[in-house]
C-alpha cells in the first residue's frame, strides 16, 4: 500500500464506518506513495487513472499518480496487490474431467472440480481443436464469443476485440448488441433524440457552473463513478464538483439528489434529498408534468417548435387514454413522495435555470426505457434544452462527462477488420448478435424467438462460450439460473489473470497478463482526450502468463491464419507505432504539432490543450438555434415525445410515448408481502465492478469479511439486526450472506448492496447454494426491460433479510481453487 499502512488508514474506524467514508474526507493524494511528480518512473495507465510504476528488483512495488491528474483515485494503490494476488492464474489450467473426457465430460462439476496444470502447447492445441470441432460440427452460430467486461485499457491489448478478431478469422461467432450499463437507454434514445446520447459529450461544466441555479443528480453518483473511465481516467470532473460544492455552500447553486439512497455525492454536497421508491421515478415525473400542464406553466413554444408527438402523450398524461389522470395524488401514491414535494420540485425546476444530470442505474430496471424517455419529455416541458448550462445530460457521471474536450486527434486501435485478399472462413461469416443481457436466456432456450427493437431474433443452440478477461459470473443476473444454463455447454474457455468466479467455472483457463506486464498506448479521458500516453511494460509477465494478443496469435497460427491475425506479421510495437502515427497525421491535419513516435515513447505522453470555445459547448445548442438546418437523427428530425416507429412495433410493454408500467417486482406489488425490501445494486466505491475485490482494498469496506448491505434503522430494528451483524439476504431466486450497515442514508423499505462482490458458493455444484461472500446477483431477475431493448433489470428485485445466527462459513473465493 505504499507509504501508508492499512491499519493507519482504518485507525479509529470500524469497517462499517469505513464503508460510508467520503472521498472528500479522504485525500486521495494521502494514499499515493512516493514523490508527487517522480517523472523517472515508467508511465502506465488503468481505468482508475494514469500512474508511474515503482519497480525494484523486477517487482512492481508501488505507484505515483501521474502529475497531470487533478484528483488521483486511491484505488491505483491496489494495483501492485492485484498484480501479485493469491488468486493469480499462473499457468494454463484445464478442468480435470474435461482433460480426461473432453466435451463429453460431466458439466455439472464446473465450479467444483479440480484443475490440472498443463503446458502452453497442450492448452493451445486443446483450444484450437475445440474451436475447429465446434465450428465443423455445429457451425459458427454455436459459439458465443460476446465477451464483455471492463478488464483493461489499451488500444492494442483489448482482450474482447482480439478474441473476436481471432474468432472471426476462424469462421465466426455469435456476438452481442449493447451492454449491461445502458442497454435500455441506448435503444430508446435514438428513437427519441436520434443518437445514442448516453455516450455523448455533455454541456460543459463551466457553463453549468455559470448558468444553472439547480443541479439535479437523478440516480447519479459522480463522486464515485467518475473515478473510472472507459479509457484511462483523467478525473477532470472533480475540480468542477469542488467548484459546485463551493457555489452550493454560498447559496448560488442548489444541489438536489433524487435517489432512494443518500449516496456519496449527496453526502458530499449535503444536497436536498427527494427519495422516491425504487422504480417509481417515471410516476413521479408524470405527476410533475401533470402539474405543469394543468397549471399552464409548461413551455408550449418549445414543445411546438422542437418536438413531435406531444398530443398523444398529453392524452395519456391527462387520463384520456386510460381514465387515469397522472395527478400529484396519483404520483404520490405510487412513488411515496409527498404531493407538495413533487409540486414544489416541479415549480422550482420551471422557475429557475436547471440541469438534470441523470444516471444509468435507473434504466437498469423493468421497463427501464421509460425513465430516460420521460426525463427528456420533462426537460422539453421545462423548455431549457439547448440553453447554456441547462437541460439534461446522461453521462456527467460516466468517464467525467462534461469536462471540456481538448483539441486533439483521435487514437485508433486494433479491430476485427481482416486485411486479406484470401477467400478465408471470415468471408463466409455474417454477423449475428443478440442483446447482451439475454445471453443466459439464449443458452437456456435454443430456438426461442424474442422481440428486439422491431425485429425478431431466434436463439441459436450454443455449444461453446469463449470469454476473455471479463467476469460474467459477477455481472449477469440470477446466478442460479446462469449456473443451470452453463451445464448445457460442451466447452467454456477463458483468458484471465485471476481465479475469478468465472475462471472457476471454465473448462480451459489461459493465464493472461495485466497492463503493467506489456506495452500499449491509450488516451486519457474518454471525453476530454487530454493526453495520449505510452503504457510501458514495467515488469515481466507473472509466471507463465501471456498477453491476449500473443495468446490469440498462437491460436490463429494453429488454425492456419497467423498472418491474417497479425496483418502480415506485425509485431506488437509495430501496431502501437501505427496507432500513434495515424493519430499524428490526424493532428497535423488539424494543425497540431506532435513529436515523433520515438520522442513520444521516450517522454511517455503528449498533452493537448483545451480551447476557449470548447469550454462553451452546449448540447443541442445548434439544433435549438436552427432545427431546420441542424435536424436530429430521428425520422422527424425533432425530439420525438411520441414515436411512430415504436407505435408500429405494437409492443404491450413499451407504448409509443413515455408511460408508467408497473415493474415485475416493486414495493407496491404482491411480492412485497413476502419480500418487503427492495434491493438496489449500484456501482461500488472502492473497485470497478468486481475488479480489485481480490486485493487489500476489501479491508476498507467489508463487514466481518462480507460485502456490506445498507438498511434503514427501522428495518433493522424489526429484524433484530445491529451494525456489523452478518445477515442472510434472500428471495425465491437465491440467497447470500452480507455484513449489515445500519444507516438512515437509505430509505425505509430499501436496501443497498453494491454489485461486484465475488461469488463464493457455500456448496459448489449444488442447486441454489448460498453465496458466502455477497454476490447480489444471487437475488436479481434475468428478464429483459421490454420487447424494445431487452436490457437487464438488475435494480428490480425484492428480498427479505434476517440475522445469520449460525457459524459464518469461511470465505474461500480469494484463494486458488484446488489444483492437481
Amino acid at each position: 500500500m505504499g507509504n501508508i499502512k492499512r491499519r493507519e488508514f482504518l485507525k479509529g474506524s470500524s469497517a462499517a464506518a469505513a464503508s460510508t467514508l467520503l472521498f472528500s474526507n479522504l485525500s486521495a493524494n494521502s494514499l499515493i506513495s512516493g514523490p508527487v511528480a517522480n517523472k523517472s518512473k515508467s508511465l502506465s495507465g488503468s481505468h482508475f487513472g494514469a500512474f508511474r510504476a515503482h519497480v525494484k528488483g523486477g517487482q512492481f512495488t508501488g505507484v505515483t499518480a501521474f502529475e497531470d491528474d487533478p484528483n488521483p483515485s486511491p484505488m491505483i494503490n491496489a494495483l501492485p496487490s492485484r498484480t501479485y494476488a493469491k488468486t493469480r492464474v499462473e499457468y494454463p489450467m484445464v478442468r480435470e474431467g474435461f482433460l480426461k473426457h473432453g466435451h463429453k465430460s460431466d458439466t455439472s462439476k464446473r465450479g467444483s472440480e479440480k484443475f490440472v496444470r498443463v503446458s502452453w502447447e497442450k492448452a493451445l492445441d486443446l483450444v484450437a481443436s475445440e474451436v475447429q470441432r465446434v465450428q465443423k460440427s455445429y457451425g459458427y452460430k454455436s459459439i458465443y464469443a460476446g465477451s464483455y467486461g471492463w478488464y483493461c485499457t489499451g488500444k492494442l491489448h483489448n482482450p474482447q476485440t482480439l478474441m473476436n478478431r481471432m474468432m472471426k478469422i476462424s469462421g465466426g461467432f455469435v456476438g452481442r448488441i449493447g451492454d449491461y450499463s445502458t442497454a435500455a437507454a441506448q435503444i430508446i434514445l435514438p428513437h427519441v433524440l436520434g443518437s445514442i446520447e448516453v455516450y455523448e459529450q455533455q454541456t460543459s461544466w463551466p457553463l453549468v457552473l455559470k448558468h444553472a441555479k439547480n443541479v439535479v443528480f437523478w440516480g447519479a453518483n459522480p463522486l464515485v463513478t467518475c473515478q473510472i473511465d472507459w479509457d484511462v481516467s483523467g478525473h477532470g470532473a472533480f475540480p468542477y464538483l469542488e467548484q459546485l460544492k463551493k457555489a452550493h455552500k454560498k447559496g448560488q447553486i442548489d444541489v438536489i439528489s433524487v435517489d432512494p439512497v443518500k449516496n456519496d455525492t449527496a453526502m458530499y454536497f449535503d444536497s436536498k434529498m427527494i427519495q422516491p421508491k425504487p422504480n417509481t421515478d417515471v410516476a413521479m415525473m408524470l405527476g410533475m408534468m401533470y402539474y405543469l400542464h394543468t397549471s399552464n406553466q409548461y413551455d408550449k413554444e418549445f414543445i411546438k417548435k422542437y418536438t413531435v408527438g406531444f398530443k398523444d402523450f398529453e392524452e395519456y398524461l391527462l387520463g384520456k387514454v386510460d381514465n387515469t389522470p397522472k395527478t400529484l395524488t396519483w404520483a404520490s401514491n405510487i412513488c411515496g413522495v409527498k404531493e407538495k414535494d413533487i409540486k414544489d420540485f416541479a415549480q422550482k425546476l420551471k422557475d429557475e435555470k436547471s440541469m438534470l444530470m441523470a444516471g444509468w442505474g435507473v434504466q437498469r430496471a423493468d421497463h427501464g426505457e421509460q425513465f430516460h424517455w420521460t426525463l427528456v419529455t420533462l426537460a422539453c416541458m421545462l423548455g431549457q434544452v439547448g440553453t447554456p448550462g441547462c437541460g439534461f445530460g446522461f453521462s456527467y457521471h460516466y468517464s467525467n462527462g462534461g469536462t471540456p474536450s481538448s483539441y486533439a486527434p483521435g487514437l485508433g486501435g486494433i479491430s476485427t477488420n481482416i486485411n486479406s485478399s484470401k477467400n478465408g472462413p471470415w468471408t463466409k461469416y455474417e454477423p449475428f448478435n443478440i442483446p447482451c443481457a439475454r445471453m443466459v436466456d439464449m443458452i437456456s432456450n435454443p430456438g426461442k424467438v424474442i422481440d428486439f427493437n422491431g425485429k425478431k431474433i431466434e436463439y441459436p443452440e450454443i455449444k461453446m462460450v469463449y470469454w476473455t478477461s471479463g467476469n460474467p459470473f459477477h455481472h449477469h443476473q440470477d446466478r442460479n439460473t446462469m449456473i443451470e444454463a452453463w451445464k448445457k455447454l460442451e466447452t467454456f474457455i477463458v483468458h484471465e489473470p485471476f481465479w475469478t468466479p468465472t475462471a472457476r467455472m471454465a473448462d480451459i483457463v489461459l493465464p493472461a497478463t495485466t497492463e503493467i506486464e506489456r506495452n500499449d498506448i491509450e488516451i486519457i479521458g474518454d471525453y476530454n482526450s487530454s493526453h495520449i500516453i505510452a503504457m510501458k511494460k514495467a515488469i515481466d509477465p507473472i509466471k507463465e502468463s501471456k498477453d491476449d494478443y500473443e495468446i490469440c496469435r498462437l491460436i490463429s497460427k494453429r488454425l492456419g491464419y497467423e498472418e491474417e491475425f497479425t496483418d502480415g506479421k506485425k509485431s506488437q510495437m509495430d501496431w502501437i507505432k501505427e496507432f500513434y502515427n495515424n493519430s499524428k497525421v490526424q493532428g497535423e491535419n488539424k494543425g497540431i504539432k506532435m513529436p515523433t513516435f520515438e520522442e513520444f515513447w521516450e517522454k511517455g505522453y503528449v498533452k493537448f490543450e483545451v480551447r476557449e470555445e470548447d469550454k462553451n459547448f452546449t448540447r443541442y445548442e445548434e439544433y435549438v438555434k436552427n432545427p431546420m438546418l441542424n435536424p436530429l437523427g430521428t425520422p422527424s428530425g425533432k425530439i420525438e415525445i411520441s414515436s411512430r416507429v415504436i407505435k408500429k412495433f405494437n409492443y404491450d410493454d413499451c407504448l409509443h410515448y413515455p408511460s408508467w408500467i408497473e415493474p415485475a417486482e416493486w414495493l407496491g406489488s404482491e411480492e412485497s408481502e413476502e419480500y418487503p425490501l427492495h434491493v438496489l445494486s449500484p456501482h461500488p466505491k472502492y473497485r470497478l465492478h468486481s475488479q480489485l475485490s481480490n486485493t487489500w482494498i476489501r479491508d476498507l469496506y467489508e463487514v466481518n469479511g462480507r460485502e456490506p448491505i445498507w438498511l434503514n434503522p427501522k428495518d433493522a430494528k424489526k429484524r433484530g439486526i445491529k451494525n456489523g451483524d452478518i445477515v442472510k439476504v434472500y428471495n425465491k431466486r437465491g440467497s447470500t450472506l452480507a455484513g449489515a450497515i445500519v444507516t438512515k442514508n437509505v430509505l425505509p423499505g430499501v436496501v443497498k448492496m453494491d454489485e461486484g462482490g465475488w461469488y463464493d458458493p457455500k456448496d459448489p455444484g449444488k442447486d441454489k447454494t448460498m453465496c458466502k461472500h455477497g454476490d447480489v446477483n444471487q437475488l436479481t431477475i434475468d428478464k429483459g426491460t421490454s420487447k424494445l431493448a431487452q436490457g437487464n433489470i438488475s435494480n428490480t428485485a425484492l428480498v427479505q433479510i434476517e440475522k445469520y445466527t449460525k457459524k459464518a462459513p469461511q470465505i474461500t473465493v480469494f484463494e486458488k481453487p484446488e489444483i492437481v
